[in-house]
């Protein structure tokens, strides 16, 4: 009897993980030891044998590694670039590989994970800048950069810039170029306006402070999951935003927030969800400046 109620206990210990816990990465759910998946077997490595080390995409919440973009890319003649005329719009890359790529808006996000699941996913993501939203925060976007990420522009304050007058508008740009290159030592080529609000005014501006191109999105996440601006699924060569933003009122200018906030989802679980629909799509995730 007493050897039935010690079995019995034991079985009541065993319970199969939660797939979306997982998307939390190293170190959440209670996790102590980051070596280990947030919910692992109730049982522990054999007496005196090493931990098990799971690999990254496994820690991070995937079934599946990665597949590696493509080394030589298959892309489009350059888009005419900072010069005399505007800044080419570009929200999709016309491309044959199984590639679409990933974008993060303004640095308000600073979740430490995220620098972990770049380096050890080897993701390539693109980074669009504010400088009055990333405040004191540079830091942090600097270790990103150590691992892989690239920096581009999103204008000093967040202004929506359709509308304004060009000295307005260049000031918010060339004046966010200035300030990375004082933080980074580039200039980017890249920039993305504020809610994706442009004019003609906008381009011609952009393109005198050395953008090379004005980047938009075909698809964007959203909490219960991605919003597509054509179609209904990814497509080889879409541009994504990858979290959640705030919108401006096609009729007003008023912001409108509702489902563009977290909701307490951390970068991480939002950007897994995401590798989790891209991999499931036969898709994996290209540098976009490898593109452009």
């Amino acid at each position: 009897m007493l050897l039935t109620a010690a079995l019995l206990a034991a079985g009541c210990g065993d319970r199969s993980p939660d797939p979306a816990d997982t998307a939390a990465g190293p170190g959440e759910n209670g996790s102590t030891d980051p070596s280990r998946p947030a919910h692992g077997p109730a049982h522990g490595p054999a007496p005196g044998g090493p931990h098990p080390s799971p690999p990254p995409y496994r820690r991070w919440g995937l079934s599946a590694p990665l597949a590696p973009a493509p080394s030589n890319p298959d892309r489009p003649p350059a888009p005419h670039a900072s010069g005399p005329g505007p800044a080419p719009v570009v929200d999709h890359i016309p491309t044959r590989d199984k590639v679409v790529f990933l974008t993060y808006d303004d640095g308000a996000e600073k979740d430490p994970r995220f620098v972990d699941m770049v380096r050890e996913l080897r993701l390539p993501v693109s980074i669009f800048l504010t400088d009055s939203v990333v405040g004191p925060g540079y830091g942090h976007f600097a270790r990103l950069r150590a691992v892989g990420a690239t920096v581009q522009n999103h204008t000093l304050d967040h202004t929506a810039l359709r509308g304004l007058p060009y000295a307005g508008q260049r000031a918010e740009i060339c004046g966010q170029q200035n300030k990375l290159r004082q933080r980074f030592g580039i200039r980017p080529t890249l920039f993305r306006p504020p809610y994706g609000a442009y004019d003609t005014t906008t381009l011609r501006a952009a393109a005198d402070c050395g953008i090379s191109a004005v980047v938009l999105w075909r698809a964007s996440m959203r909490i219960t999951g991605l919003r597509h601006t054509v179609g209904d699924r990814l497509r080889p060569g879409d541009i994504v935003l990858a979290l959640p933003h705030p919108r401006l009122r096609s009729s007003g200018g008023t912001l409108t927030q509702g489902p563009d906030q977290l909701k307490g989802a951390s970068l991480t679980q939002m950007t897994t969800r995401l590798l989790r629909r891209i991999q499931e799509q036969g898709l994996t995730v290209g540098r976009l400046e490898d593109y452009l």
